[in-house]
């Protein structure tokens, strides 16, 4: 049940992106690359990672890949958005997608990656260096 709510929330999330990247508001910026807060639970270790856009990172046993980052430009409300897919391979054991989709640096609950040992989210997109938007909000 929780798993089809989650659905129903990221297809919202999406269409809210849509809907609202529009003419009457200003196109989203995208990112080159992403940075995410990961948090080990049982060792309590938080790490900052910065992950390019297409490529794949380890954390622990999770492979963390970015396939968007979008950002709305300064003179909008702040919001990050970012596209991820999250596998895990635990030891001899075969690779399992834990997580797809959508996840809000504002609202980081709204579609959070579900996992007893990890946390994982979204803390800003990384904007080329020839892009005149900073990575600050």
């Amino acid at each position: 049940m929780y798993k089809r709510i989650s659905q129903i929330l990221t297809l919202c999330a999406a269409l809210t992106v849509v809907f609202f990247s529009g003419p009457a508001f200003a196109a989203y910026l995208e990112g080159a690359a992403v940075k995410l807060r990961a948090l080990d639970k049982v060792t309590g270790r938080t790490q900052d990672l910065e992950i390019p856009i297409g490529e794949t990172l380890r954390f622990g046993t999770l492979d963390l890949t970015v396939r968007k980052c979008l950002k709305r430009p300064p003179e909008e409300t702040p919001e990050t958005t970012t596209f991820l897919e999250i596998r895990e391979t635990p030891q001899d054991e075969e690779e399992q997608l834990l997580f797809m989709g959508w996840m809000f640096a504002s609202s980081p609950a709204l579609n959070a990656l579900e996992h007893p040992v990890y946390d994982v989210w979204v803390i800003d997109c990384i904007m080329s260096s020839g892009d005149d938007a900073s990575s600050k909000e």
